[in-house]
């Protein structure tokens, strides 16, 4: 089974890591005048950020500027799900951040290292 973002394998096999942050809740502690101690409201859930991150490899950079294009288009705001080769799922993803580390040559073609940041809005 490949990496795949919306059923659609962008990325190389053996060469991506997925890690989650952890689920967080939020809450506001007010003083009340009359009560011993504070009172405590849960605001709810929180977005937790996931990171991917890996290399993407092809044959020319031309190509390899097609699949940068093809993954930078999904920083647009909607929800999306990605697929991890090991059975992890993650819904409800917005894709924030799709950084280029680095480019080298490599083997028979052209080699970038990325970070990809998301936000996981829910589950």
């Amino acid at each position: 089974m490949n990496t795949t973002l919306d059923g659609q394998a962008l990325f190389d096999d053996g060469e991506v890591a997925v890690v989650a942050g952890s689920p967080s809740r939020a809450s506001v502690e007010r003083a009340v005048a009359g009560l011993d101690g504070v009172l405590s409201i849960d605001l709810g859930a929180r977005p937790r950020k996931v990171r991917q991150t890996g290399s993407l490899r092809a044959v020319s950079r031309t190509a390899m500027q097609a699949r940068l294009s093809s993954i930078a288009a999904f920083i647009d705001g909607r929800l999306h799900t990605l697929s991890t080769a090991e059975g992890r799922v993650f819904g409800n993803l917005r894709m924030d951040v799709f950084t280029q580390l680095r480019e080298r040559t490599g083997g028979t073609g052209v080699v970038v290292d990325y970070e990809i940041v998301y936000t996981q809005l829910g589950d």
